[in-house]
């Protein structure tokens, strides 16, 4: 199983994150998921607000890829996963809180993406070089 390092940890704290995922038809959804964030060493978080097209792609089966990237430091990394849709729990508890401190809405969903995979995004002839697989 994948395991977030402190560089990991430490640039999903600091860095936009941009989540990825496809359609049935093959269309590619992307945008950024400023609610995402670390649930624990293995998985990754994020508030699902708008109810649109990327939750529509996970309900239909699609793996999710988020990148993170330090573009001043040349630096970032591709986590691969499947997704878990929740609207209670332990999990859907975590986005309500999350929502409170942040001053966002209450969210429809909060997804969990369990890692399956860590590439590195850092520029040069290692770029996209799986780091971990579970």
């Amino acid at each position: 199983m994948p395991t977030l390092d402190q560089a990991m940890k430490h640039m999903l704290a600091t860095q936009l994150p941009i989540q990825s995922t496809v359609s049935r038809e093959g269309l590619p959804d992307i945008g950024p998921k400023r609610s995402l964030r670390i649930y624990d060493d293995h998985t990754l978080i994020y508030n699902e607000n708008t109810g649109g097209q990327t939750l529509e792609n996970l309900r239909a089966g699609s793996r999710i890829a988020v990148a993170v990237i330090d573009r001043e430091a040349l630096d970032g990394y591709r986590f691969i996963g499947q997704a878990e849709i929740y609207d209670s729990g332990a999990p859907y508890d975590d986005a309500l809180a999350f929502a409170a401190m942040a001053g966002m809405k209450k969210p429809k969903f909060a997804v969990l993406i369990r890692i399956e995979q860590i590439h590195t995004l850092r520029s040069g002839p290692d770029a996209g070089k799986l780091l971990q697989a579970g």
